[in-house]
């Protein structure tokens, strides 16, 4: 047995000291083409990690995978210790995600998707839960409207509700504060921040508002062309690309210019 076997196949009483995400060598390839290319990496539980690189970079692939919704062509992904997909089952109740971009039922009200997510997760007493989350995300005003009367800003604080319905010890979050006000942005990253803190939940976020992965993420990981181009904390990953922002960084790598091109 390898190092890396016994890091991605722990026994029973490691589980709770494993890491919450853990890929190894992890491959996705579509017709000849890798989409995800040998990437590995480990994400400790109760960090922010935030998940960067361009359009087709591999990210939104990487993170199917992690939730076991597509299948690896080749390596392996564990999540909260539990070899996925195999095992999703064990842990899909103690996981959650949000996208803007995947709309909930349109003709049903707000509280109707929120019922139907919170009992596919049997959520013990969901109307207290629903009522809980629409104070809190400041949906109160249009629980019984239909989702898709709802403005994009709206439909961003459902989404984000759903994802938070089970109190989630692992989130996965793609562009959470998309289509948001600035006022309204700021306070959804505080409630993130809050939660975190709160719940000592792990959260995944893939972004390309890089503000906010700023403030957010204790750790980047930035994919290009399905592999990861560098991985560190914000200020360490500035620093060596002698940047002042990770836009400036993001838009290094999207130009093909590497470290030593911008020292």
């Amino acid at each position: 047995m390898t190092q890396d076997d016994a890091v991605l196949t722990p026994s029973p009483d490691r589980k709770a000291a494993s890491p919450a995400i853990a890929v190894a060598r992890l491959t996705k390839i579509y017709k000849a083409v890798p989409a995800v290319d040998g990437i590995s990496f480990t994400i400790r539980r109760g960090s922010i990690t935030g998940l960067l690189g361009g359009n087709g970079a591999g990210k939104t692939t990487t993170i199917a995978m992690i939730m076991g919704l597509v299948q690896p062509t080749s390596g392996t992904v564990e999540v909260l210790g539990r070899r996925m997909p195999d095992e999703s089952a064990a842990v899909l109740g103690r996981m959650n995600f949000e996208s803007p971009y995947v709309d909930m039922p349109m003709r049903l009200t707000v509280r109707q998707n929120l019922t139907i997510f919170g009992q596919l997760y049997a959520v013990d007493h969901l109307k207290e839960r629903i009522a809980e989350l629409a104070s809190q995300l400041d949906l109160t005003d249009f629980l019984d409207r239909a989702n898709g009367k709802l403005s994009a800003g709206q439909k961003t604080r459902v989404a984000l509700a759903k994802a938070l319905i089970n109190d989630p010890e692992l989130l996965l979050l793609d562009e959470p504060t998309a289509s948001l006000d600035p006022d309204t942005a700021d306070w959804v990253r505080g409630h993130l921040e809050r939660y975190r803190e709160r719940r000592g939940a792990t959260i995944l976020l893939a972004s390309h508002n890089m503000l906010e992965v700023e403030r957010l993420c204790d750790r980047v990981i930035i994919m290009k062309r399905g592999r990861i181009e560098d991985d560190d904390s914000p200020a360490q990953i500035m620093a060596r690309y002698n940047r002042t922002t990770l836009e400036e960084v993001f838009l290094d790598v999207a130009r093909g210019r590497d470290r030593e091109a911008v020292e």
